[in-house]
């Protein structure tokens, strides 16, 4: 099952990382959490890996209406985005796909609309990050 939607970009981590930030915000989302799994790894585990972020984006008026419809929706929430360096000095960004992910509530067709809005934000977002523009919602 594809439960994601990712761009390779020639841009470092960094710039990646921040671009992702940006464009996320022109399409209504604000990041909620930031987890440094390379940093986590190595403390953990004392294991090496490639620079890896993970970003919990939401849209406060979709989230809202997810959980008007149905509060365990809170289990799915946020939308993850993740952002990670390749050995060949190029970097992805990935976003979850929200249709995916909201699957397992069930048929309801508020949800889908909601779902399908999401992934599509989440899209325009990671093709922003791709295309080194900002695309409005």
């Amino acid at each position: 099952m594809k439960y994601g939607y990712s761009k390779t970009v020639d841009l470092s981590y960094e710039d990646a990382l921040d671009r992702v930030q940006e464009t996320l915000k022109d399409q209504g989302f604000g990041v909620l959490t930031e987890i440094d799994v390379q940093a986590t790894m190595k403390k953990k585990l004392d294991a090496d890996m490639n620079n890896y972020k993970i970003l919990g984006a939401c849209n406060p008026p979709f989230a809202h209406q997810a959980l008007e419809a149905e509060q365990e929706i809170g289990l799915l929430l946020p939308c993850n985005v993740i952002v990670y360096s390749k050995e060949d000095g190029r970097t992805v960004v990935s976003a979850v796909d929200a249709r995916a992910m909201l699957s397992v509530a069930g048929d309801d067709a508020e949800m889908q609309q909601i779902a399908s809005e999401v992934t599509q934000r989440l899209r325009h977002a990671v093709d922003a990050v791709a295309a080194g523009e900002s695309v409005q919602a």
